[in-house]
């Protein structure tokens, strides 16, 4: 309940006033003079005074008002003032919005637009608290992170700044980190930051989405390969690992490299020692690896998909990326980040974004916003702009019983021989077509 303070020396005045106001739910205090006035400010928590500008009888120059009201402003200048008198002079009135005073009504008063007067504002004194915790909280976090380079990433929630204080921590080690959550979650950028902030960061860093790589070209592309080690390889090539000694690697979708290549990649991890395809030649390097992946590989090692000391060897740490959906907090200031200040956003786009589920999380929100841009002739967003997905139909979700990275896992196994792969998922081979194209899994 807010509490309005209505000093006026008149008790009719202070009697009216006060039935006014309570009928609109507010709570109520008056005083008669200044120093009453005084005495409740320093007992009660006061959201807002409606002053009258003179105290003694046949006082009317408002001079009273006038000290009054400096004394106010400067020992509780977040509270907003309301002038209220019927005698005074227009440049006092003037100089004192000026100063502060948030509106001025005279007397006799209309009700309506005092009460709208009031309910303004409050409203203003509490986006005014909002804006004032929202950069208290900044600045906190701009002195907790001073020094470090967190490489751009916008955030605002509490998960996103306890995940990086993490990411922060194990910076300047060389254990090897394994980055879990979901697809277009932003993984890419925590490894930025833990590289960002190592002893390695003017050397390079090296990404490799494995998820892109073809199955048979992923190990010439991480150990490299002699000219004529395959077919195609008409001259020596530089895998990642040599391209990265120094630095750190980071292995995206990690749980799409074949065993081979993962046994392989066991070894450097052991040793830093491997060989280039064709190549007898041991070479060695220094890499740091950090591993991203969307899927669940202890269930992928009890398929025997993943090999388990290899999990163990990447996974000294593992951090874990919350989806957008699960830090609310980030959707708004993220969308206005790819918004760039070109366009704004309307309440209601903003209650819309924070409202959707994000499957397409991070990734998903920058495309839609792109897309708004181009399409929203107006300078602000609304929420018929942003044209939302709707959700998806109850047929489309009973196809999710198995994970994109499931059966690509199984493709890969059965060397795209999709009735072998259904077997191995234990469904009939139609379907598997449907779930290829749910997930829009192109067939080998």
């Amino acid at each position: 309940m807010k509490k309005i303070l209505v000093i006026d020396d008149n008790e009719a005045v202070c009697t009216a006033l006060m039935t006014l106001f309570q009928l609109q739910g507010y709570q109520v205090f008056v005083a008669q003079h200044p120093a009453q006035a005084k005495s409740i400010l320093q007992q009660q928590s006061i959201d807002l005074i409606l002053q009258d500008m003179n105290f003694a009888q046949g006082e009317m120059s408002g001079a009273q008002g006038k000290e009054l009201f400096y004394q106010l402003r400067s020992d509780y200048p977040s509270i907003p003032v309301v002038l209220l008198t019927a005698w005074t002079h227009l440049d006092m009135v003037v100089e004192l919005v000026k100063a502060g005073a948030t509106d001025y009504i005279a007397k006799p008063w209309d009700d309506q637009r005092l009460l709208t007067t009031v309910a303004n504002a409050l409203k203003i004194k509490q986006l005014t608290e909002q804006n004032l915790k929202a950069e208290r909280k900044q600045q906190e976090r701009l002195g907790l992170f001073a020094g470090k380079d967190l490489c751009g990433l916008v955030f605002a929630s509490t998960a996103m700044e306890q995940l990086l204080q993490m990411a922060l921590q194990l910076a300047p080690s060389n254990a090897a980190v394994l980055v879990t959550g979901e697809n277009g979650a932003g993984k890419e950028g925590i490894a930025q930051v833990l590289h960002a902030n190592s002893s390695r960061k003017q050397q390079p860093l090296i990404k490799v989405n494995m998820g892109a790589l073809p199955a048979d070209l992923m190990e010439a592309e991480l150990f490299g390969a002699e000219a004529g080690a395959y077919s195609g390889a008409s001259k020596t090539r530089i895998g990642r690992f040599e391209a990265a000694d120094g630095g750190t690697l980071f292995l995206d979708e990690i749980g799409n490299l074949s065993l081979s290549g993962q046994m392989k990649l066991l070894r450097v991890l052991q040793t830093g020692e491997f060989e280039r395809l064709g190549s007898s030649q041991t070479r060695k390097v220094d890499v740091r690896i950090i591993s991203a992946t969307n899927a669940d590989l202890t269930k992928a090692i009890s398929l025997g998909q993943f090999r388990q000391d290899l999990y163990y060897r990447i996974n000294v740490v593992q951090l874990h990326l919350p989806s957008l959906k699960d830090r609310v907090d980030d959707i708004v200031p993220l969308a206005r980040h790819f918004l760039a200040g070109q366009k704004s956003l309307t309440k209601a786009a903003e209650q819309a974004l924070q409202s959707y589920h994000w499957p397409g999380n991070v990734r998903e929100l920058q495309n839609l916003c792109q897309r708004a841009l181009l399409l929203t002739l107006a300078d602000e967003i609304d929420a018929a702009d942003l044209a939302l997905p709707q959700e998806q139909s109850t047929a489309k979700k009973a196809l999710d019983d198995l994970d994109k990275q499931q059966i690509e896992l199984a493709l890969q196994q059965a060397q795209g021989v999709v009735a072998r792969a259904a077997k191995q998922l234990g469904i009939s081979r139609q379907a598997l077509y449907r779930r290829m194209e749910f997930y829009g899994i192109e067939p080998a």
